[in-house]
């Protein structure tokens, strides 16, 4: 800068005003020139940390999705179980063998409703994303879409289990009163020791359930709620995961 300024007072001593005035012009295209420069560098350091950011989001996404895809394989597999267990106990009212029909239904019975079907999905980063505005950082649209649209996803997963978890309840219902027997159902099972519960002697047979249409129907309607929530609700979704995580993968590899 100090050269500068010797240069600018030497030609205003020399009166030299046409070189001068060229000078000045010659050194403001150069503060402009640099200016830009520094903005360039700068917008590419902007852009290198924009890009590592997302590389961050994107490899937390990549795990919790992951982690959420074991879990809602988990939760089919446990479904599917439940319904097919429910098939079997429809099936026990046409058996003949009644010592062999109590044994086998009250080990249906446990193997059938011990297990409440309900998908708890990891999305504390994508949520974190979402109320912090940070879903912006990712530049694939596509995966933004898909992130935002899962959420809402997730609601109406929700509202199918819950309706699924009434059909379990209105089933397990029927013995809450003084005509069957869990405690009998649970020793049959073999699990009474899994709760601490008594062995008793006089058990009461809950094989008149089977000719119950009230418990016939509840145990139609779980097995067709259940059959619902797997076919129109868990294999879509997880089409859905497999959809995001192939997305997120992709943008990670561009980065490699």
């Amino acid at each position: 800068m100090k050269l500068f300024r010797r240069i600018r007072h030497k030609l205003i001593l020399d009166n030299k005003k046409s070189k001068y005035l060229k000078y000045a012009f010659g050194e403001i295209i150069l503060v402009v020139i640099g200016i830009l420069i520094a903005l360039q560098i700068n917008n590419w350091n902007q852009k290198r940390i924009d890009k590592n950011t997302e590389q961050i989001y994107l490899t937390g996404l990549k795990e919790e999705f992951e982690i959420s895809k074991w879990k809602l394989e988990e939760l089919i597999n446990i479904n599917k179980k439940n319904y097919s267990g429910a098939k079997k106990i429809v099936e026990l009212s046409t058996q003949n063998n009644d010592f062999t029909k109590e044994s086998l239904f009250s080990k249906l019975l446990v193997e059938t409703f011990s297990d409440d079907v309900a998908f708890n999905s990891n999305n504390s980063l994508l949520i974190e994303m979402i109320n912090s505005g940070n879903l912006k950082n990712l530049s694939n649209t596509e995966l933004r879409k898909q992130l935002t649209n899962w959420i809402s996803t997730l609601e109406d997963i929700s509202r199918q289990e819950e309706e699924l978890s009434n059909q379990r309840i209105k089933v397990l219902d029927m013995f809450r009163t003084d005509k069957y027997s869990l405690n009998t159902v649970f020793q049959q099972a073999g699990v009474s020791n899994n709760f601490g519960l008594p062995k008793t002697e006089n058990e009461v047979n809950n094989l008149s359930l089977l000719n119950s249409k009230e418990f016939e129907n509840n145990i139609i309607l779980f097995i067709i709620t259940s059959i619902a929530t797997e076919k129109a609700h868990y294999n879509p979704l997880m089409n859905d995961l497999d959809s995001i995580l192939k997305l997120i993968n992709e943008e990670i590899n561009l980065s490699q």
